[in-house]
Order: structure tokens, then sequence, then C-alpha cells
């Protein structure tokens, strides 16, 4: 199935973008990132050394032929962040940057505003601009317009492992966006990845839930996998959601039992069996115990009793 996944005029053939953040270990960061398939690593600036000083720094741990994209990790307001940024594209030799700025300490949440001026700036100086913000349908077109190459809506707080949280503004933002929806931040298992692409996402980011899991190199490659069925899943076209108090039988459930009975017709319920008063000829005793018991749950459901 053709489903090109194009950022920037750069075709990737992963919907996974990864986090080098929180790994026990660089080695452990670089196998994860290989197992995951991933052509787009993030790296916070404040974690880089720039000048190359010595060996062991963790741009030294990306594998070969994966795209680095410096963050700004850390940023308070938009000049911080315009500052990081323009020294990352000095350091790394990339003009890509995931913008961030989270004033809030308790919860990293992405400033609206500062991110927007950020953005604008960043642009007009030639970056390419990924930038991370609140899952807000109004910013992230704002986000577009000043010329962002994704937006990058947060699915729960950074690094909570809480899940899609913000599912219905996501819906949202897929629905009226005209750069890739990147969902970042807050996913924990690999069926929240699958989730954020079911509804229509073109990726998603992932650090926390793949470094801190007891085995990060198959949690990446879990987290692969999820991405990619989601994907499918939204290209396939999902199912409508049926009522909470319906069903929908995917067979038949009526006329079945007529071939089992010679014949082929359905058995006779002509009155009580010989021998068994009230009993039909399906063999439920009429006025059993089962189901006065049965009606009484019927009637207390019904009545809005408890159970």
């Amino acid at each position: 199935m053709e489903d090109p996944f194009v950022v920037a005029g750069r075709v990737l053939g992963s919907r996974l973008f990864v986090g080098t953040g929180k790994f026990s270990a660089h080695e452990v960061m670089r196998d994860a990132v290989l197992a995951s398939g991933a052509e787009i690593v993030t790296v916070a600036l404040r974690r880089v050394d720039l000048h190359r000083a010595g060996a062991g720094d963790v741009l030294d741990f990306v594998p070969p032929g994966v795209r680095l994209l410096p963050n700004t990790s850390g940023a308070v307001d938009a000049d911080e962040a315009v500052r990081l940024a323009r020294l990352g594209r000095a350091g790394t030799g990339t003009d890509w940057v995931k913008l961030e700025v989270t004033p809030d300490p308790r919860t990293l949440a992405p400033d609206p505003v500062d991110t927007l001026r950020a953005a604008e700036r960043l642009v007009a100086e030639g970056f390419t601009v990924l930038p991370y913000c609140p899952a807000d349908p109004v910013l992230c077109r704002r986000l577009e317009e000043a010329g962002c190459a994704t937006v990058m809506p947060l699915g729960a707080w950074i690094g909570s492992n809480r899940g899609l949280r913000t599912r219905d503004a996501i819906e949202v933002i897929v629905a009226q966006a005209g750069v890739p929806v990147v969902v970042d931040a807050g996913l924990g298992v690999p069926s929240d990845a699958a989730e954020a692409m079911e509804v229509g996402a073109d990726a998603v980011l992932v650090n926390t839930a793949i470094a801190v899991s007891r085995d990060p190199v198959a949690m990446a490659r879990a987290f692969a996998l999820a991405t990619e069925a989601g994907r499918l899943g939204y290209l396939a076209g999902l199912g409508t959601v049926g009522a909470a108090t319906a069903a929908d039988a995917s067979s038949p459930l009526t006329g079945f039992l007529g071939a089992l009975t010679p014949g082929g017709t359905p058995a006779a319920s002509s009155g009580p069996a010989p021998g068994r008063p009230g009993a039909p000829a399906g063999g439920r005793l009429a006025g059993s115990g089962c189901d006065e018991r049965r009606r009484e749950r019927t009637g207390a459901v019904a009545g809005g009793g408890e159970r």
C-alpha cells in the first residue's frame, strides 16, 4: 500500500521517532534505536558536547544513517529556545530542530505563546521546525501557518507514560492539519502508539516508555510494530463503534439449530415433554428457579437496583 511519510521534503520509512534520554547507557540507547527502525532520533542540546572535546558523547552512539533532531529541551522562553537552536545548528550541522519551550518544571507543559513566537523566528532564520505543543487545534493551525514542518501535540505530560489522554483533540488536529501530526510525549505502552496512529496521527515520538522498561531493545521493537499496526488499521478504515448497550452479531443467531435436527427442520415446541411437567421440548424447565432468578435480576437492572 502506497503510504509515503514526508517531513520537509524528506521521505521517511519509519513513523516512529525515538528520544535518547533516560537510557541506562549509551550502548543500550544505540541498540534500542536500531531495534526500533527509527530514522529520526531527538537529543537534548543541553546534553551534547558541541565542542566534541572527548569520546563518549551521546552523538557518538547515534547509529549511522539516523537523522539527528536536536531539541531545545529546558528552554523557558522563546529567546532561550532560539539561542539553543542556533547553537545546535552550529554544533551539529543540521537546521532541523525540535522546538520545546517548557517554563513549568512540574508539568513541563509547553508554553503556547512563546512556542509560537520562537517558531516564527526560527522559520524566518531558515530552520526546519518541529514544535512540541499542547494538543490545541487553534495553536496547531497557527504553527502550521507560521511555516512549521510538523506539529507535535502531546499525548500526556512528558515522561508520564499515561497514554493518549488528548485523543479527542488529536482527532481534530489531524482532521485540519496540512502538515504531519506527530504525537509526542506521554505514550506509555505500545498500544498507546497504535491508538494514536489509528486516529490518524502520521507518527509518534517515544522516549521514556522505551528507556525505562526492563528491556529497552525489546520495547523499542514492540513500539515499532504497534506504530505500523496502528497506521495500517487507520488506512484500512476502522469499523464504526456501536452503542454501549447493543450488540451486532457477526454470525446469524436464528435458524441454525434446524440443520441439526432430523429432517432439517427446527425442533418443535408443542408443550411439556412426557413425564416432565412444565418442561418444553428444548429441555429447560419453564418457571424453574433459574428463570425466576433471571427475571428478578432483569427487573432489578431495569429498575435501577443494584445487582
